[in-house]
């Protein structure tokens, strides 16, 4: 709880320094203050469901907390666009630091609900290292699922606009709606992917299967088979094959986690996401650069590809699923 609070309070710090920001010394100040506060919100919302939600319906727990995630992205642009029309962009940060307040009271507010406990060692045994977790194969298996899944979430959000002008001349708009839907797809995905993880123990199984489906979505794209239209649908499509193997692929690192070790292992293993999104725009931008359109999407199926093989990796070193 503590961590959760100062991560909210950390953000309502962030947008007040924004607001007054008046060089590019503070605005540095500023995204170095919004990054620690970003950094331990897996680790701890993670450390929480997995504690105080009832492992029935934990697939639904990690279902609408991808969810709201994925809404909390999309409508970020429409809140500030909205606010900044209202007055300018200060206020639209000041904004930002009355909802993230707001947010920190509810939190207080409910603050009993939010209590986890600490893992004790058990009798007569030496407590691990806290780094002794990172020693095990598995949690780098996983690791490395996120950093490949990842460049190719990254691919599309960055450059799925200029493929499809370039690749079938799809007008700046055409292609933006195409974009929105493929984040909502991925929502309604997230969404029942919710009650797949509910109705199945191989959640690495699911994970790979819809990695793979994104895959071969990826390569329609990249072919010269589909038109323009059935290039942004299946596009759109790829973003729902992703979404229903979002909570499945959250049990999946709940399997792999050794007791006592849930925020350290999320904070580790999500750090995977965020090193793919900073490797993806720079390899991927290389590519289109050289105006190898196709190979773009070609090499994002690839490495999704290489993701799914990596999630039944993942699935073999942590064993068969306990029935029930």
């Amino acid at each position: 709880r503590p961590v959760l609070f100062a991560s909210m309070a950390l953000l309502l710090l962030a947008c007040l320094l924004a607001a007054a920001a008046d060089g590019y010394a503070l605005l540095v100040l500023v995204a170095a203050t919004a990054g620690l506060a970003n950094a331990s919100f897996h680790p701890v919302d993670f450390t929480i469901m997995n504690q105080r939600v009832s492992p029935q319906r934990l697939g639904h727990a990690f279902s609408v907390h991808g969810l709201t995630g994925n809404l909390g992205w999309a409508l970020a642009p429409v809140f500030f666009a909205a606010a900044t029309r209202l007055s300018d962009w200060r206020g639209a940060y000041l904004c930002a630091a009355a909802m993230y307040g707001a947010i920190l009271l509810l939190l207080l507010a409910h603050r009993d609900k939010l209590s986890t406990q600490s893992a004790q060692p058990k009798a007569g045994r030496q407590p691990a290292h806290d780094l002794a977790f990172m020693r095990l194969p598995v949690l780098w298996w996983c690791f490395g699922f996120f950093l490949l899944s990842t460049m190719t979430l990254a691919m599309v959000q960055s450059f799925a606009i200029p493929l499809l002008k370039a690749l079938h001349g799809v007008p700046f708009e055409a292609a933006s709606m195409t974009l929105s839907a493929y984040s909502l797809c991925a929502a309604a995905g997230m969404l029942a992917g919710g009650f797949v993880t509910a109705r199945t123990l191989h959640s690495d199984k699911v994970v790979a299967s819809c990695m793979a489906a994104a895959a071969g979505c990826l390569l329609l794209c990249a072919s010269a088979v589909l038109d323009a239209t059935g290039t942004m649908a299946v596009l759109a499509t790829t973003g729902f094959a992703i979404g229903i193997g979002g909570p499945s692929r959250d049990m999946m690192i709940k399997r792999a986690t050794p007791a006592g070790a849930t925020g350290r292992v999320y904070g580790m293993v999500y750090s995977g996401l965020d090193v793919g999104f900073a490797i993806a725009p720079v390899a991927f931008g290389m590519l289109m650069d050289r105006g190898l359109y196709s190979l773009t999407f070609f090499a994002a199926a690839m490495l999704m590809l290489l993701s799914a093989l990596v999630a039944l990796g993942v699935g073999r070193r942590i064993g068969p699923p306990a029935p029930g």
